[in-house]
């Protein structure tokens, strides 16, 4: 005789089923709220950018943070937000921000604390986490630009791969189109007091000169910085 209840109701059955799915779903670190709306989460929070030996590491593009970087910059391009800190771009995300790739043709008044010079048809372009940035003294700023085409000519040594950013902090509340006006100007007041301009080939110096030179350049720019109420380290 078959006992009542031994064997489970086909209901019982989809039940079981069901609840097996939501657990795999739950168990699943990668299937968030952020997938659901069309985003993957990356399975890393950060990477390692090795092109032409830059070995540095970056947020990885597709993290969403729960905050912004401390020393984070505003950016607006073509009606819309972004963030730069440290070489990476964030955007609005919800209440958060996703790490993105920048837009050809956004800018910024500084390049980030590492980056690797690159020379291709004789013009230097400034990489770091996938991004090539140029020079664009017309808007005074260093800008998103598509991929050179080709080998690179020259790749600096690693030993020049430092930045030529300095840490500059506003004292006197000053706004990020200030800063940007002003870090300019004493780049520019720096180039011309000491003869050397870090945007050119060499420096714009010979080659003997470059060291004392660049040296000449940064003590005048951090002068002129100091003197329109910044600290600079």
């Amino acid at each position: 005789m078959r006992m009542k209840g031994k064997h489970p109701s086909r209901l019982a059955v989809i039940l079981l089923a069901l609840g097996a799915t939501t657990a795999l779903a739950a168990g699943n670190p990668y299937r968030n709220r952020d997938n659901d709306r069309g985003h993957q989460q990356p399975r890393s929070e950060s990477r390692l950018d090795n092109r032409y030996s830059h070995n540095r590491n970056y947020p990885s593009r597709g993290y969403v943070a729960p905050a912004l970087p401390q020393g984070y910059r505003s950016v607006r391009y073509r009606g819309s937000p972004y963030y730069y800190s440290r070489g990476a771009w964030y955007r609005p995300y919800g209440p958060r921000f996703v790490v993105v790739a920048p837009p050809i043709g956004i800018g910024v008044g500084f390049l980030p604390p590492y980056y690797t010079r690159v020379w291709f048809g004789g013009m230097p372009y400034y990489y770091a986490d996938d991004t090539y940035y140029s020079w664009r003294p017309e808007r005074r700023e260093y800008v998103v630009t598509d991929p050179p085409s080709g080998a690179p000519a020259r790749v600096d040594d690693a030993a020049d791969q430092g930045s030529d950013e300095i840490f500059v902090y506003p004292k006197n509340g000053q706004s990020d189109a200030q800063q940007a006006t002003d870090r300019y100007e004493c780049h520019a007041w720096a180039v011309g007091k000491t003869g050397f301009d870090p945007t050119r080939p060499s420096g714009n110096v010979d080659e003997s000169e470059v060291d004392s030179k660049h040296a000449d350049y940064r003590r005048a720019e951090g002068a002129c910085l100091e003197a329109r109420g910044y600290s600079v380290k």
